[in-house]
């Protein structure tokens, strides 16, 4: 059959996507889900875990992502750099990210070294060594890690702002976790996370490529038993869904000694499935997507404010949020704060046929781009399973953004004008 949005629930699948053959299915508590691309000569993989920054205990913030950075440091069958070794052998594009709602291990490989690919990535889930040494050792690379984004003003800022805008909720948390958490955080609280998280039940195993459905998933199973996870009547953890985003906004001023400040603007956005969405993106393309944007004219063009002025939004399945940022010079941060609002406001009944055309043009590029990299298929299908929990054909999407009006874009922007504010702002006090 062919799909325009499947909710993804426990049920196999076998779906067409635009010529491209989709398969999904349980087994084991494991969820697998792959894309064939019949041209592609080689696979994208990814394991993901259904536990992100949400997800960790109070006084323990940044334990999802120093798991993150020990299972690369060895397992009960390889050394850290054996894995190293390994990868670069195989070709060396191999990585990991933590989120807030998933961590994810992944690579890209040929086809002819999937088996080796799958099995290296087995071994790190199921057997990371996690010694209290390695934790000491990599503490202080994941402290240096922080404190480069903490001399990046924009980065301290975007980090900030979900609090600003979500007040204490569980997104709110800054994925790795503080300076003051990470120096803190202890060897058994590590290893309480790991047992709590990395099994069977919370596995989803995406690919994309030049793969076989059935011949990945007997892989993958014959590669966790072999580095022993017992599987045989395992069951699959339903996916989390946070509790509703209750909206507490504030502003706040981060002082900090950099040549620059970092403005950034948030208010609340709307969920991953209000039907809106498409109408908000396209907006938000016209405010602050390109250099025709509104912002980018405004802040940059016009006056010379910054180098760069944007928007952006996040959603989730229970709320989400909307942004606009500058970077700029601490003299001129609250003129770039007005100046952003005063952007948006204005918006409201001047939006243009041409801006609604350029907006769609544009974000078909993405949907349409990123379709033709097996990377970013894989990307699709793990966030599928793991937060969004529905799948949306390429088709679909373009249908849905084509289908946007003027009158859309106007209505997205009538709501997000009456909306509070919250401001962010990161420099040196002037």
């Amino acid at each position: 059959m062919t799909y325009t949005e499947i909710r993804l629930a426990d049920q196999d699948l076998d779906v067409e996507d635009s010529g491209m053959h989709l398969r999904r299915t349980l087994r084991h508590g494991i969820r697998f889900i792959t894309e064939h691309i019949p041209t592609q000569r080689s696979v994208a993989l990814g394991m993901w875990i259904g536990a992100g920054s949400r997800d960790e205990e109070a006084g323990h913030e940044g334990s999802t992502h120093f798991l993150e950075h020990l299972l690369f440091k060895g397992t009960r069958n390889r050394s850290a750099i054996d894995i190293a070794e390994e990868q670069d052998f195989l070709g060396g594009d191999f990585n990991a990210m933590t989120g807030k709602q998933f961590t994810a291990y992944h690579g890209r490989v040929f086809q002819d070294d999937l088996k080796r690919a799958v099995d290296l990535l087995a071994d790190m889930i199921t057997s990371a060594r996690l010694d209290r040494e390695d934790m000491d050792v990599e503490r202080g690379v994941i402290l240096d890690e922080l404190a480069m984004y903490a001399d990046d003003p924009s980065e301290v800022a975007h980090e900030a702002l979900p609090a600003a805008v979500f007040g204490d909720h569980s997104l709110a948390r800054p994925v790795g976790g503080t300076k003051q958490s990470v120096g803190a955080l202890d060897h058994g609280s590590l290893l309480e996370h790991y047992a709590d998280h990395y099994h069977p039940g919370e596995l989803v195993v995406a690919a994309a490529g030049a793969v076989d459905h059935e011949e990945f998933i007997e892989t993958v199973i014959d590669a966790l038993r072999r580095h022993g996870w017992e599987l045989d009547g395992t069951d699959t953890v339903p996916r989390r869904i946070e509790s509703p985003l209750s909206y507490s906004l504030s502003d706040r001023r981060i002082v900090q000694a950099s040549e620059q400040s970092a403005v950034v603007i948030g208010m609340p956005g709307v969920t991953s499935d209000d039907p809106m969405r498409p109408a908000l993106i396209a907006a938000l393309t016209i405010l602050g997507t390109g250099s025709s944007s509104r912002l980018f004219q405004e802040v940059r063009e016009k006056r010379g404010l910054a180098y760069s002025a944007y928007a952006l939004a996040a959603s989730y399945e229970t709320g989400g949020l909307v942004a606009m940022a500058a970077p700029t010079s601490p003299k001129n941060a609250d003129i770039v704060a007005e100046l952003m609002n005063d952007t948006l406001n204005s918006m409201v009944g001047t939006v243009k046929e041409s801006e609604v055309e350029s907006a769609y043009r544009r974000l078909r590029v993405g949907v349409v781009f990123d379709a033709e990299a097996a990377q970013q298929r894989m990307m699709r299908l793990g966030l599928a399973e793991v937060a969004t929990g529905r799948l949306i054909s390429m088709d679909e999407s373009l249908r849905r953004q084509r289908a946007v009006t003027r009158d859309d874009i106007e209505q997205v922007l009538s709501q997000l004008v009456v909306n509070d504010r919250a401001r962010v702002v990161v420099g040196p006090v002037e």
